[in-house]
């Protein structure tokens, strides 16, 4: 057992972070986390007062912000009361939480299973379709991201499934619809729709429509790019899945609870999935939870049937009481609708402003407060700024313009070749527009690599 004081200042916290922690998706050696002593709606601040304008939402999380009073009453309040109970017990924060969620998922889902993440969510929602249908098969696509758990991660299309790939999860993948690299040879985004829904279509025939259980996808893929889908393309999804009798799974984990500028993004495409993950914005990561939304089709197949899954913190009661707080204020502020109108108004004409005036922006695609700016050398050839999944001194162009960014006073969320505009929904137009200040400083470092 450590003798040493608890750390209150800058240095010492570092020094207990480097002696103890051991951080995620990182060289351990290499990495020099950044000390945060506080944060506050769209800010946060080391030791020394400096504040970053959170242009990230961390990871793509606080929806509402930092700090919120609500949900940090709600907290305090629950704890007070009740801080846990099994999942096996019937408790009001628990119930609540689940009627809020689902009434605001779309169509039928209206039964709520509660986990402690999205990886976790994902599991599940893949374990369901599977025993629903007995079939093994689920097909996802190259662009995405569904989490780091075992099943999830095998899903997932980006590089972080490589090391961890064991080739036998029963996965199989397909190209989702992207026209600004579209790997159909599209020209319009009619074209796109209809040559992806066709390439799934052939990968649903020769993999045999009745081994296949699901299609998962993100609804709008999140940390892949931020590719919005075509008009046509997820409903022509809905429409395979119900001729073939396969379930489908939209993972709402990062475009869910206002961040597209709708509740959920499934509502810009009338889509109704069989099964929806959530997590992140469910209650801004103030304490861990996710879950599973299920159609009444899928939750009567476990109506005399055990569901073989569950959580020892399934539904915690301080994660739903900041569900529940959460979703409340999202409502009574009109938080859903301050993303929609920023992202409208401020953040969409904003980046393609930008792109009018920087070569080395090739493309700019989003909703809400979920953008993506890919940065290419050539915009006639669209080579990337820097190649796929580049490290070390390939990557030296994106990391000279995360720390432009940063050093702007704005922490960002890059990925590859882009910088991803995902403010928290509460930001204020005074504040996107000093994150696009920022970015507009940074890409002049951008700019200097273009061909």
């Amino acid at each position: 057992m450590s003798t040493q004081p608890v750390p209150t200042d800058a240095a010492a916290v570092k020094a207990a972070d480097r002696a103890h922690v051991f951080h995620s998706w990182s060289a351990q050696g290499l990495i020099d986390p950044f000390v945060v002593a506080g944060a506050e709606g769209s800010y946060f601040w080391d030791h020394d007062g400096n504040r970053h304008l959170d242009f990230s939402s961390q990871l793509v999380n606080t929806n509402i912000g930092h700090q919120h009073p609500k949900v940090v009453a709600a907290i305090q309040e629950q704890a007070a009361r009740l801080c846990t109970i099994a999942p096996g017990f019937a408790v009001d924060v628990r119930s609540e939480a689940a009627r809020l969620i689902a009434g605001r998922t779309p169509g039928d889902l209206d039964k709520i299973f509660f986990t402690n993440g999205g990886a976790e969510a994902v599991e599940n929602a893949v374990r369901m379709a599977r025993l629903h249908t007995g079939r093994p098969k689920v097909l996802s696509a190259y662009r995405s991201y569904h989490g780091a758990t075992a099943a999830a991660i095998n899903l997932t299309g980006d590089p972080r499934r490589w090391p961890s790939d064991t080739a036998s999860a029963g996965v199989v993948r397909f190209w989702g619809p992207f026209r600004y690299r579209s790997p159909f040879h599209a020209e319009t985004d009619e074209q796109e729709c209809e040559r992806a829904l066709r390439h799934l279509e052939d990968t649903i025939v020769f993999e045999g429509p009745g081994t296949i259980a699901a299609v998962i996808l993100e609804t709008v893929p999140g940390t892949a790019g931020i590719m919005v889908p075509p008009p046509g393309y997820l409903p022509g999804v809905r429409e395979l899945c119900d001729r073939y009798g396969i379930v489908l799974i939209l993972d709402e984990v990062m475009a869910g609870f206002g961040r597209t500028g709708r509740w959920f993004a499934a509502d810009h495409f009338g889509v109704v999935p069989d099964l929806l993950t959530f997590a992140k914005g469910v209650n801004s990561g103030y304490v861990p939870l996710g879950g599973v939304a299920i159609s009444a089709e899928i939750a009567a197949t476990f109506e005399e049937r055990p569901y073989p899954g569950g959580l020892t913190y399934s539904g915690h009661p301080l994660a739903c009481a900041s569900a529940v707080a959460t979703i409340n204020a999202m409502a009574e502020e009109g938080i859903v609708e301050n993303a929609a109108r920023i992202g409208e108004d401020v953040l969409g004409p904003g980046l393609r402003e930008l792109a009018g005036r920087h070569p080395s922006i090739g493309d700019v695609r989003g909703l809400g407060v979920f953008w993506a700016v890919e940065l290419v050398r050539d915009r006639r050839t669209r080579e990337p700024l820097v190649p796929y999944a580049a490290t070390g001194g390939a990557n030296a162009p994106m990391a000279a313009v995360t720390a432009a960014i940063k050093e702007a006073g704005v922490w960002p969320f890059v990925n590859m070749n882009r910088v991803h505009v995902v403010p928290p929904c509460t930001i204020t137009e005074a504040e996107a527009k000093a994150g696009l200040a920022a970015l507009d400083h940074a890409l002049t470092v951008a700019d200097r690599y273009v061909a």
